[in-house]
């Protein structure tokens, strides 16, 4: 049997994908007899404060279901955005109520995967907030049910869909930088205080934070092949304002080593021990948070990687760096699921792929392994790349 080439291997990744969607999207044309899509938004908790104004704000969506296992929250924001959704107190009753085409899942992050799949068995559409899955494997299974009920499956973030992301992708592959060695990460504040979950099993800094550099320097620079990591609990207990003082059982500091290929290694760092004076919404955060380093030239990203403030390119040993992209050409960190349905509608594809959100969670798996055992743990998960770089 021959064997086929890495980029062979991408090149037939791509193209089967490129199939499913085609198939997906006719299969919506036929069956769909609104021009907008309907969405079911679950968890009704603060990031559903970003999402639904921003779901809102397209003409070609519209919000019919509103559930949250708190069930005052999804009266309040069904009250407070005037959405004149249907509201449900679990998932059950949601499928079984209003009909809806696609459903956002905005949970605390332990519960993505069973309610998921239960979406994708009532033949929804998902976009899920990261991680899209507890573990690889419960991630991949999601996949292959989506692919076999011809359904679409996504998962946060959504940093590919930056013009920064883009510059820098740019840059990159028409040389630049020269020959790349290395690159660096980092996200980090002093931790949540409003729920428990970011602490519990299944919780922990990765998922919450690292998720978005892990995402950017593999969309950046290629799939990593292998993963060495430590992590640490810093600080053992935490102070909740819902329910006192928690023990914390999950990583709240974590330092990952990628390899991916090509001599390039890169590195991130994550925790709930990083004092920043700009707070959790770090906003107007001058911290070079993504830095890409090759022998002709570096690339500094200005602010944090889901809410950008600009590029510095630095290519020459005369003059100073020059800063790209300040503005943000309209990006938001919540922006994925609206971006993804439109694509629906539209019969296009977006940026993002389920592909690359369940690399990033083998990542983070392969981190904890390679932290517990003190290993190099190989990867085996792929996505298409380079990605689309269109400014």
């Amino acid at each position: 049997m021959n064997e086929i080439s890495r980029k062979e291997f991408l090149k037939m990744t791509a193209m089967s994908g490129a199939a499913i969607l085609l198939s997906s999207l006719e299969s919506f044309a036929k069956e769909s007899k609104s021009s907008k899509l309907r969405i079911g938004v679950i968890g009704c908790g603060s990031v559903s404060n970003r999402y639904i104004p921003h779901l809102q704000s397209s003409s070609l969506i519209e919000i019919v279901s509103l559930c949250d296992i708190k069930y005052e929250r999804a009266l309040a924001q069904n009250q407070e955005y005037k959405v004149n959704a249907a509201t449900y107190p679990n998932i059950d009753d949601m499928l079984k109520g209003v009909p809806f085409d696609m459903m956002i899942t905005l949970t605390d992050m332990q519960q993505h995967g069973h309610l998921n799949k239960k979406a994708l068995m009532a033949e929804k559409h998902v976009w899920s907030e990261k991680p899209i899955a507890t573990t690889y494997a419960e991630g991949k299974a999601l996949l292959e049910l989506a692919k076999s009920k011809n359904l679409r499956l996504w998962g946060a973030p959504a940093v590919v869909n930056s013009p920064q992301f883009s510059f820098m992708a740019k840059c990159i592959q028409e040389g630049k930088l020269g020959r790349i060695a290395s690159a660096h990460g980092q996200y980090g504040h002093t931790g949540p205080d409003w729920s428990s979950f970011f602490y519990e099993k299944d919780g922990g800094s990765m998922p919450d934070l690292g998720v978005y550099n892990i995402a950017t320097l593999t969309g950046l620079l290629g799939p990593a092949l292998s993963v060495m990591a430590m992590t640490s609990i810093v600080n053992p207990e935490r102070m909740i304002y819902e329910k006192g003082l928690v023990k914390v059982e999950v990583e709240d500091n974590a330092h990952i080593l990628m390899d991916h290929g090509k001599g390039i290694i890169s590195h991130v760092m994550c925790g709930f021990n990083y004092f920043d004076p700009h707070g959790h919404e770090a906003h107007g955060q001058q911290l070079h948070s993504i830095q890409i380093f090759g022998d002709k030239g570096n690339l500094r990203l200005i602010g944090y990687d889901w809410e950008t403030n600009g590029v510095y390119l630095d290519d020459s040993y005369d003059h100073p760096a020059t800063l790209y992209h300040q503005e943000t050409g309209g990006y938001v960190w919540q922006e994925g699921a609206t971006k993804v349905a439109e694509s629906i509608i539209n019969k296009t594809e977006p940026k993002i792929n389920v592909e690359h959100a369940l690399h990033v969670l083998e990542i983070m798996e392969a981190a904890r392994k390679s932290s517990a055992t003190g290993t190099k743990v190989n990867l085996h998960s792929e996505f298409k790349y380079p990605l689309n770089t269109v400014l």
